[in-house]
């Protein structure tokens, strides 16, 4: 049956003991399919190829009614003839997609053969946003759908707080998602990582994080003050003298005189400490073996530390064979008493490096004191303002020495 299609004639239309299609006579290659059972969809017939012998597709473009009306089903249709014309294949295309993985499979699969080396904090980060932002906004797409529209929107969103919760994690553990957007920067970050795995293993072509504007990342960008260092000092001997953790209080003096990370000084072990030589020498820090270097106030921390027989740990667990974890919650207690309640654990070992800037080190000296791999993460105390190591880390220990000079006449 032929004819020019119209709404009336489309609606008027009825089923047949078997499937059968009407025909437009302005657009060849465009009807409507009245199936048996009266359902009425819009498709596309076209030739693949030139020449009678070339293979007939036919693709379906939608139910008729809302949203697709006779016009908009002819006009998508003359886009599908358009592109058969010059060559391709509409309908293999939306069968390849439909092949295609989603979202959500690729992160599971990035997560099972995309880390490369990452350390296992780094992983459970990557994890988190994957499950709290990356899979409820864009999980059930396909991959190959993915544009960059959808990703400006997916920052936006998560910028926003729309994966905001507050999620109770087993007997006593809660997972507090806020978004913002340094979670958003980052998370999309994260997002071109996994697209790039995708186009390595050849799944997608391009990668549509790729010219998505992020806003700006002011992680790490909180450095103490001279004075604040002072403010931080007492409140620390202070804590100490009131009966907090003398652990927390180590592992604080430590972060603050190495600039090392928080995990590297709680699970510190007596086996990486060489006092005689004035070093600690780890193993597996987050970017592989490095040496910290010990100047005199770290030294005179480590010398006063008591080793626990039975344990390998500097600062060993109250119970268990593990080492202690309580360091965050000592560590908010004081910074609140020192009216540093923006001061986070990881802002001390950007300030050591200030410290260090200000006492007159290079940027190629700060990655070397704080174990950087790549000169990019360095580069971010060229702001702040060729000695060697030592001498860049004593010069850091005399500035902190005079915030701590308080100290000296209170026991660890």
């Amino acid at each position: 049956m032929s004819g020019k299609l119209t709404k009336a004639r489309v609606d008027a239309a009825t089923p047949h003991d078997r499937d059968y299609f009407v025909w437009d006579s302005e657009l060849k290659g465009f009807g409507v399919k009245i199936a048996k059972g009266g359902r009425k969809s819009y498709v596309c017939k076209y030739r693949v190829g030139g020449g009678r012998s070339a293979p007939t597709r036919r693709l379906t473009i939608g139910a008729h009614g809302s949203p697709w009306t006779v016009d908009q089903a002819r006009l998508e249709a003359k886009k599908m003839l358009g592109r058969a014309a010059i060559g391709e294949d509409p309908a293999k295309e939306k069968q390849d997609n439909k092949k295609q993985i989603t979202v959500s499979q690729l992160c599971d699969l990035y997560l099972r053969d995309g880390l490369g080396t990452k350390k296992p904090s780094t992983i459970a980060t990557d994890r988190g946003r994957i499950e709290r932002h990356i899979k409820p906004l864009l999980g059930r797409k396909k991959i190959g759908e993915v544009t960059r529209v959808d990703i400006q929107r997916f920052l936006q969103d998560v910028a926003n707080g729309k994966t905001s919760t507050d999620l109770k994690t087993g007997m006593r553990g809660r997972a507090i998602v806020r978004g913002g957007k340094g979670a958003a920067t980052r998370t999309v970050g994260l997002l071109g990582g996994i697209f790039r795995f995708a186009i390595d293993v050849g799944l997608v072509q391009s990668n549509p994080v790729h010219g998505v504007k992020r806003f700006a990342d002011k992680k790490g960008q909180r450095y103490l003050s001279d004075q604040e260092l002072v403010v931080l000092g007492k409140a620390i001997v202070a804590g100490a003298a009131a009966g907090l953790n003398l652990q927390a209080i180590s592992i604080l003096k430590l972060l603050v005189f190495t600039g090392a990370r928080k995990g590297e000084i709680e699970s510190l072990r007596w086996d990486a400490v060489d006092l005689p030589h004035g070093y600690l020498r780890l193993d597996d820090s987050k970017t592989g073996q490095k040496s910290i270097p010990l100047n005199s106030g770290a030294s005179s921390i480590l010398n006063k530390q008591t080793r626990t027989v039975g344990s390998p740990f500097v600062f060993p667990a109250h119970r268990g064979d593990g080492y202690y974890k309580g360091t965050p919650k000592v560590w908010r207690e004081i910074r609140n008493k020192a009216g540093l309640a923006d001061l986070r654990l990881h802002d001390l070992r950007h300030s050591f490096a200030s410290f260090a800037v200000s006492g007159g080190a290079s940027l190629p000296i700060i990655g070397a004191l704080l174990g950087h791999s790549d000169a990019s993460t360095t580069h971010r105390y060229a702001h702040l303002h060729d000695d060697p190591v030592r001498a860049a880390s004593e010069a850091a220990a005399a500035t902190i020495s005079s915030a701590f000079a308080p100290d000296s006449q209170t026991s660890d």
